[in-house]
């Protein structure tokens, strides 16, 4: 995917994590939910999830995807914003909707159990 992307940050305490939305329906529709302070809880080891209040469209976006380490995502059977900051492989229903620029996931995998982030542009 490319073209535009959007630049967002991530604050998770005293942390600033910033990251680009890529010009998909999916990605303007999260852009549309910002500013938003959403719970985080951890996947597998792999990922932190967090329940959007409103689903995001999958118009356009491919049926599944393998993210990589730093991707941004969306989780759509669930409606989660996902963080990864591990290994995943393949699923359906996920969509790789930016990408997480800080090289120090640190602020995102050193959180042991939930957390609070703020996401706004």
């Amino acid at each position: 995917m490319q073209g535009h992307a959007t630049p967002i940050h991530i604050k998770i305490g005293d942390r600033t994590v910033s990251a680009t939305v890529r010009d998909t329906p999916t990605g303007a529709a999260l852009l549309k939910q910002l500013p938003r302070t959403l719970e985080f809880e951890d996947l597998n080891g792999a990922e932190k999830v967090a329940k959007l209040p409103k689903e995001l469209p999958m118009k356009g976006m491919p049926e599944g995807d393998n993210p990589k380490v730093g991707d941004l995502g969306y989780y759509a059977p669930w409606g989660n914003l996902v963080l990864y900051y591990g290994d995943v492989d393949y699923w359906d229903g996920i969509a790789r909707i930016g990408r997480i620029d800080s090289s120090d996931l640190a602020a995102i995998s050193g959180q042991s159990g939930d957390f609070t982030a703020t996401v706004a542009r």
